[in-house]
């Protein structure tokens, strides 16, 4: 893997270390994990909700705070993603004063907006 180039990134072809890579897929496939993870445990809620038995409306309670706290570790672990791919962006293309896509506090200029 060492050596594969991303190509469009930055406004230019970027060599990127293999160990980056390997960093970047093992944390994607821990993203994927918990993501059907929650799909199974999003099925489960909904069968249990279905069902309309106390005991299973009562386990649901466990089941949500489960599934809060798996969509709270995708989120720290895209936050992980994204300031690696940002360092390792910086770091292989120190020299180049275009600066690509980011402002200088090292965030990139778009900003998704929520609906109200």
């Amino acid at each position: 893997m060492e050596g594969d180039t991303f190509s469009g990134l930055v406004g230019n072809s970027t060599q990127i270390d293999g160990k980056v890579l390997q960093t970047f897929q093992k944390s994607f496939v821990e993203v994927q994990d918990i993501l059907d993870q929650n799909r199974l445990l999003i099925n489960e809620i909904n069968q249990n909700h279905e069902s309309k038995i106390p005991d299973n409306l009562s386990r649901n309670v466990g089941l949500i705070r489960e599934l809060n706290n798996n969509i709270r570790r995708v989120v720290d672990l895209y936050a992980v993603l994204s300031s690696s791919f940002t360092k390792s962006m910086e770091t292989s293309s120190e020299g180049d004063s275009s600066g690509g896509a980011l402002k200088s506090d090292g965030k990139g200029g778009h900003k998704r907006n929520r609906p109200s």
